[in-house]
């Protein structure tokens, strides 16, 4: 959520028309995240969220703003993509792909308690239920293939210690077959940052734009190694058994799933340590732009290597 493509007060005036809104109020780039440029819009009738999509094209997006309206529907406090006059969830703005979403109310927390991350849990397999009947499909942009390629270019411009670690993890991940897990929608990106609550209550969800189809379970992985640990790389068990009891109470885990779970846990941190690597390494161009240190991921990814995974 950098600012990348820049947009005037005439250039949102011109565009926000289109929509049954009433007179703007204010706007204000958002500096966090890394992936797409994010605006807040204040109308007279609300407060709201523009988002100019930097690497998803028009093709991309209908599954994304679909799954947030399939699953607002179904009571998942996600922010529903508001519609123009003639009723269209896309559009364009200084020619990048464009959508506005309703601000959702809360704010998201650095340090949770256990009580946030059982509901983090809870909410996540809410989710994976809820999106069994989307019936729209999406393939995961950072999945295998996307980590072996991106290991490649890494291998060439790592340190030797780097480059040790990236090969030794490869091979390790061979062994994971997530297509054999169970599968659905999932969110893949379900950080701290991307979970709003008002004090202990959860009040929503945000960032749908890495959701695909894959391996329930990874999703999984994904939100705990965020969670559950700090920056440091230590776990934090009691966090930890909060969120896995709150999501096996909605939806326990196959023993398929619990036998990966030792390698889902790494090809997650492994995934966020390759991104955050390759953008420390290749960084992009923007007015606001917001790297993430890869040496978190690094300390969670060598944590999952050398101790056993927290029971399922």
């Amino acid at each position: 959520m950098s600012v990348f493509t820049k947009v005037s007060h005439a250039e949102l005036l011109a565009f926000l028309p289109q929509y049954p809104l009433h007179e703007l109020i204010g706007f204000q780039g958002i500096g966090e995240g890394v992936e797409n440029t994010n605006y807040f819009v204040d109308t007279a009738d609300g407060r709201w969220v523009l988002t100019l999509f930097e690497r998803l094209n028009h093709a991309d997006l209908p599954f994304f703003l679909g799954l947030m309206e399939h699953l607002a529907a179904r009571g998942v406090p996600c922010p529903s993509p508001l519609r123009t006059r003639d009723h269209r969830a896309l559009v364009s703005l200084n020619d990048k792909p464009a959508a506005m979403v309703k601000r959702l109310t809360g704010q998201s927390v650095l340090f949770p308690t256990a009580s946030q991350c059982a509901a983090v849990g809870q909410l996540l397999a809410g989710m994976h239920q809820a999106g069994l009947d989307y019936r729209d499909r999406c393939v995961n942009s950072r999945g295998a293939e996307w980590r072996r390629a991106t290991a490649e270019k890494l291998l060439k411009a790592a340190d030797a210690e780097t480059v040790a670690l990236i090969r030794d993890e490869l091979v390790a991940q061979t062994k994971l077959n997530l297509t054999a897990l169970p599968q659905g929608v999932i969110h893949a990106d379900l950080f701290k940052d991307n979970v709003l609550f008002v004090e202990e209550r959860l009040s929503g969800v945000i960032d749908f734009y890495y959701a695909c189809n894959d391996a329930l379970l990874y999703d999984l992985a994904v939100t705990l190694n965020d969670w559950c640990f700090d920056v440091h790389g230590h776990y934090d068990a009691t966090r930890g058994i909060a969120l896995l009891t709150a999501y096996s109470a909605i939806r326990a885990p196959t023993a398929a799933e619990k036998s990966a779970w030792p390698l889902v846990l790494r090809a997650a941190a492994f995934r966020f340590f390759l991104s955050r690597l390759y953008d420390w390494t290749f960084p992009r161009e923007g007015d606001v732009v917001h790297i993430k240190d890869p040496a978190e991921y690094r300390r969670i990814l060598a944590h999952h290597r050398t101790h056993a995974a927290p029971a399922l």
